[in-house]
């Protein structure tokens, strides 16, 4: 299934206008940081356009934030990519650099990261600015969403160093990916992106929850579909084609005209569900200028859902065809040219 796969998206988003202006500071910062090292490694990052993707998941943000979110939004992606198969030894240090990513959050803003690499000294200064002026609420719910896809990430290195990737059956690997998605800690970061935080009554009401789930498995069905003959090609087992073919033991082709049907359905059942939302802030008795908040909640979902998929049908994150030094890494195991996890 090629790259180029198509969805009927009732909703559009914008672009930010801000695009070229943060790229351009955002790309001066990754290399400052010392997060892609070498001329190969910096081709291929410039092919993902992370840029575009945080563009048009967070089109309202000011053009300095456009900047901090890209610098923070790079990190995960940058992160995930770090994983060498044919170095046993790399799973325990991709979990001691996870663990300190996990507890950045969790302490003052400006500590001192204790793991040292680019990655945690690159996050603890994007965590200073990232949580300037939100609540400590807001906070805590991104800590936590954060962390729960960290260790999910690192629960997937594990799988795979001990060669277990394609083990999980279809209905657990709908809940991990639900996890290593990483969608409703970068749901939370619309909130900052444009100064609100939905109120906590609605955060925490089945609608909102259910919501913000359907969300993560709409994503990451997607970005199966899309990155799906690159993983093919590396021997990733993590990808809801493959896990399906197995499952159901059935060609490539049915297992993915069914992953295409399952991502249909839950697009379906996350628009129907929107429609609840006002009756949801009728129940919570929530005031107007609350129902905003929610409603800008939900704007920045839709936000994410359209966002990701107008960028993922050209980001070359997802293109089947690499070659050069790139491609050597992924055929011998490794996600990336360059090491971020030392110094």
């Amino acid at each position: 299934m090629p790259q180029d796969v198509l969805f009927d998206l009732p909703f559009s988003t914008p672009v930010s206008p801000h695009l070229e202006y943060a790229r351009e500071r955002h790309l001066l910062w990754v290399r400052d940081r010392g997060l892609v090292r070498s001329e190969a490694g910096f081709a291929e990052y410039q092919s993902w356009d992370l840029a575009e993707a945080a563009a048009r998941t967070y089109p309202h943000a000011s053009a300095d934030d456009l900047v901090v979110l890209m610098n923070w939004f790079s990190l995960a992606f940058l992160f995930d990519d770090q994983f060498d198969a044919g170095q046993p030894d790399r799973a325990d240090r991709v979990a001691e650099v996870a663990r300190e990513l996990i507890a950045t959050p969790l302490r003052p803003a400006g500590t001192e990261p204790r793991v040292v690499c680019p990655i945690t000294l690159a996050w603890a200064e994007v965590w200073e600015s990232l949580s300037q002026g939100m609540s400590l609420a807001w906070q805590t719910r991104f800590a936590a969403s954060w962390g729960r896809f960290l260790v999910a990430h690192c629960e997937e290195v594990d799988l795979a160093a001990r060669g277990l990737a394609g083990s999980l059956g279809l209905d657990a690997y709908t809940e991990f990916r639900r996890r290593t998605v990483g969608i409703h800690h970068s749901i939370d970061a619309g909130e900052r992106s444009s100064r609100f935080e939905v109120p906590v009554a609605a955060m925490a009401h089945p609608v909102m929850e259910r919501l913000r789930d359907l969300a993560a498995d709409t994503i990451g069905f997607m970005n199966d579909i899309h990155s799906f003959e690159r993983e093919r090609r590396r021997g990733d087992g993590h990808n809801l084609i493959a896990v399906l073919r197995r499952e159901r033991d059935c060609t490539w082709e049915e297992a993915a005209d069914e992953a295409y049907r399952m991502t249909t359905d839950c697009l379906k059942e996350y628009l129907d569900l929107e429609t609840r939302v006002p009756k949801m802030c009728d129940e919570l008795g929530l005031d107007a200028e609350e129902r905003d908040r929610v409603q800008k909640g939900v704007e920045a979902i839709r936000h994410w859902i359209n966002g990701n998929y107008e960028w993922a049908l050209t980001s070359g994150r997802y293109a089947a065809d690499k070659t050069g030094p790139v491609a050597t890494a992924e055929l011998a195991g490794r996600g990336a040219v360059d090491d971020l996890l030392t110094m």
